[in-house]
């Protein structure tokens, strides 16, 4: 079906302005894209992505934190923030992506999600080509683009993960939580061509349950797929954080010292060493464009 020349003319001129923020992105310095996901809710995700920003912010990064559980977002209810605007009225075209952004602990930046917003949890390729050009549109200096993906294997968690500069697999020492991360990490590389991923053991006993659990994971995966896992350390089970969370803050920030917050700053210095993994001159424009490549309708 052949578009009207009113519809040619609106798609090219977003295609312009989406070619416009890639090349503001490249004039950038480099920034880090990494996604936390996790194939099963209940691993304590959200906390490792919210704690890891505030962790970088303490050593002098400037992460953002993208909460893209875009229709059920809690990033900011385990902050004790109230946003007035977030990501859905970034769709509806009533706010730019800067006039919903917050501030968190550590001046650290937030994109919120919406909560209960049905829409939001399917968003159609415009509308996800909207959010990405949001992204690009940014006027903000950052580091660290941290990516708190949706549990699972939905649409925008193969998305995201695949643009993604790193992949942060959580999981937790359960049945349910190994098999639904071997199945992540099983379709992400099968059918989406990620071949390295992250894997944190969290709310461990210690190191060595931390280890063997690494371990059980790591040995399917060698069996059955192409892929290389590497663990980056292990978070321990601490009452600290079920008290930071019923106070609605930062573990690392409210209990500097509590076990919990000494591993995820371990963590925060561990991924600073992370090389950059691409060879484009911003890596937030290489992931603006992988991002854009998976919506052809929209692509440059």
């Amino acid at each position: 079906m052949n578009k009207s020349n009113g519809d040619m003319a609106i798609q090219d001129e977003g295609i312009l302005d989406q070619a416009e923020g890639l090349r503001r992105m490249r004039a950038r310095k480099p920034i880090k894209v990494i996604a936390i996901a996790s194939g099963k809710g209940g691993v304590g995700k959200t906390n490792v992505a919210v704690n890891l920003a505030v962790a970088l912010a303490q050593q002098g990064a400037k992460p953002l934190l993208f909460d893209a559980d875009l229709g059920l977002g809690n990033v900011d209810v385990l902050l004790g923030l109230s946003p007035r605007f977030n990501l859905s009225h970034v769709i509806s075209g009533e706010k730019s992506m800067d006039e919903v952004l917050i501030s968190g602990p550590w001046n650290i930046r937030i994109l919120p999600a919406a909560s209960g917003v049905a829409r939001m949890a399917n968003l159609d390729a415009q509308s996800q080509s909207n959010l990405i050009q949001g992204i690009g549109d940014l006027s903000l200096d950052m580091d660290y683009l941290l990516i708190d993906l949706p549990a699972g294997i939905a649409g925008d968690v193969l998305t995201f993960s695949q643009a993604a500069q790193e992949v942060l697999v959580v999981l937790s020492n359960e049945p349910a939580s190994i098999t639904d991360a071997y199945a992540l990490i099983k379709v992400l590389s099968r059918n989406h061509g990620v071949k390295r991923f992250k894997v944190l053991p969290n709310m461990v006993r210690d190191q060595k349950e931390g280890d063997a659990l690494f371990q059980r994971i790591a040995k399917v995966a060698d069996g059955y797929l192409d892929v290389t896992l590497e663990q980056v350390g292990s978070l321990p089970q601490d009452p600290a954080l079920r008290a930071a969370v019923r106070a609605q803050k930062a573990v690392v920030e409210l209990y500097p010292e509590a076990p919990v917050s000494r591993a995820l700053r371990d963590l925060a210095l561990t991924i600073e060493r992370w090389p950059h993994s691409f060879n484009a001159a911003g890596h937030m424009a290489f992931f603006m464009e992988r991002l854009l490549m998976m919506h052809p309708e929209s692509s440059i």
